[in-house]
């Protein structure tokens, strides 16, 4: 196998691990969990999905953007520096929130801020390994972290809390980031860390921290808000329904990660079109498919799989498969105008997005949590379609080269 062949067979294998991480941490939760234990953690774990969000669009993106080689080891160093001390300043104010609020689910949120600094750097590594172009250093520090994790959480008692399956969660990532710290080490010895660029007004990671909030933030927002002013049972009945979707969204990011260089060399607009809407409808069938299969296990292997969240969880597999069907759709829609058109990508992102937020919102004030399930799928819909309406008025031409560095 060539290098360029086993970089990204290495970098699949990546996030695929990484995803793999975070499908069977929400899993074992669940096993390990009452229904409101669930619930507690899943509010902690959705604020850490967007923290997670953040420091990837701000730091990740920017880092492996970075073309001039001479220049990497200085990049990566200062982006982990940036990131460690945003995550402790974040993981402080976090504290604070988890003192000030009562009961279990202060402790999980005074819990995340006291590990935010290690997972967040332990994820951050990945970033600097795959601008470096070495992501097979990268899949062996995250192999490490999804082993050490599973072990971990498979040592607690049933019943264990919110908090501490959250300490024992963030405090598994050191072994994984200890390795990572030392393959990174030959690369960035004897350069210096600068964070001045990353407090510039102008930096590249404040639009790409748009598109995130717009793109994907929004809707892990909407969901925590609706554990604020509802019920956080069912933050923990969708959080549980979506991370049985988890190796979809492996395929899903897989896509956007690898898919613009290959699209990139279709012959013409007929010709990406053709590749980026056959693969859409094999993602569309794949979630379709999946949500079928979801919906017709016995409770006796989903109660294996969420515990006690399972029968909440179930009642929407109907609602999420559909969306996960449209959703593959509508990613390569967006794949698409990435490569014919870059600009037309953050306007749909923007409208789409909070037309989603406001029909999981709307949903669940008139039909509960299965109607917030049923708004979220109905804005992965429309979204799509809007996407491909787009593409269908993009003059035939050839395409434009992916743009991802506008400031």
């Amino acid at each position: 196998m060539s290098r360029r062949g086993l970089a990204a067979v290495s970098s699949v294998l990546d996030q695929a691990a990484s995803s793999a991480t975070n499908i069977l941490v929400l899993v074992l939760a669940a096993r390990l969990s009452s229904a409101s234990g669930f619930a507690d953690f899943s509010m902690v774990y959705v604020t850490f999905t967007v923290l997670l969000g953040l420091n990837m669009a701000y730091v990740g993106q920017t880092v492996v953007l970075e073309k001039d080689e001479d220049r990497l080891g200085a990049v990566c160093r200062s982006g982990l520096a940036f990131t460690g001390a945003a995550s402790a300043a974040a993981g402080a104010a976090l504290a604070v929130v988890g003192l000030a609020v009562p009961g279990a689910g202060g402790w999980a949120f005074l819990s995340l801020g006291l590990v935010l600094p290690l997972v967040l750097l332990q994820d951050g590594l990945r970033y600097c390994f795959s601008a470096l172009r070495v992501p097979e250093r990268a899949l062996a520090a995250d192999a490490l972290r999804l082993v050490c994790v599973v072990a971990a959480l498979l040592l607690q008692p049933e019943g264990a809390s919110a908090g501490r399956l959250v300490l024992v969660w963030g405090v598994s990532a050191l072994p994984a980031l200890a390795l990572g710290l030392w393959l990174l080490r030959p690369y960035v010895r004897g350069s210096a860390a600068d964070l001045r660029p990353y407090l510039r007004r102008g930096h590249l990671g404040q639009r790409f921290v748009v598109e995130f909030a717009v793109g994907n933030g929004s809707s892990q927002l909407a969901v925590l808000g609706l554990g604020l002013f509802a019920t956080p049972l069912a933050v923990g009945a969708l959080r549980g329904a979506t991370t049985l979707f988890g190796p979809l969204n492996v395929l899903f990011n897989s896509a956007n990660a690898f898919g613009p260089p290959v699209v990139g060399r279709a012959s013409g607009k007929r010709g990406v079109v053709r590749l980026t809407a056959a693969t859409g409808g094999v993602l569309a069938a794949l979630g379709a498919g999946w949500g079928a299969v979801l919906y017709a296990l016995p409770d006796g292997v989903g109660r294996q799989l969420l515990g006690d969240t399972w029968a909440a969880a179930s009642a929407l597999l109907p609602a999420t498969g559909a969306q996960y069907a449209v959703m593959g759709l509508g990613t390569c829609a967006l794949l698409t105008l990435r490569v014919l058109n870059p600009k037309a990508t953050l306007s749909l992102q923007v409208v789409f997005s909070l037309l989603s937020v406001a029909l999981l919102l709307g949903g669940y004030a008139v039909a509960g949590v299965t109607g917030a399930a049923w708004g979220l799928a109905a804005g992965s819909a429309l979204k799509a379609a809007a996407a491909w309406l787009r593409v269908s008025r993009v003059p035939a031409r050839a395409p434009e080269p992916p743009v991802t560095t506008a400031a």
